[in-house]
């Protein structure tokens, strides 16, 4: 009676195992993620960019009405711009020798490149 009762206890125990295992890759969920898998987070969550630096946005370079501002002092009349490319701002006037042209560097202050 005792072999009995072991033997249908180690059948107990193997059904309940093989049972066991069975059920658990069935209740397994099937789902494919691509990419994190997680929802984004509120708006609000991240904290907002820094300002921008002062002057951001401002046109670099020499402002052509400078220039010709710039020639004017250098004793030229009727100045006015004829080229700007991106490393000078060349503008032509009338001075005592008669027609002439000024050159500038094409950076913030227009320094005076070639007379």
């Amino acid at each position: 009676m005792k072999q009995f009762l072991a033997k249908a206890g180690i059948a107990a125990v193997l059904a309940a195992g093989t049972l066991a295992g069975a059920v658990a890759p069935a209740s397994a969920q099937v789902d494919v993620y691509i990419g994190s898998g997680r929802p984004p987070p509120p708006p609000g969550y991240y904290r907002p960019p820094p300002p921008p630096p002062p002057g951001y946005g401002r046109p670099r370079g020499c402002d052509p009405r400078l220039a010709e501002d710039i020639a004017r002092d250098y004793g030229f009349r009727r100045a006015h711009v004829v080229d700007v490319t991106p490393r000078r701002v060349i503008v032509q006037g009338w001075s005592r020798r008669g027609p002439d042209e000024i050159s500038f560097g094409n950076v913030r202050g227009c320094p005076v490149l070639r007379r």
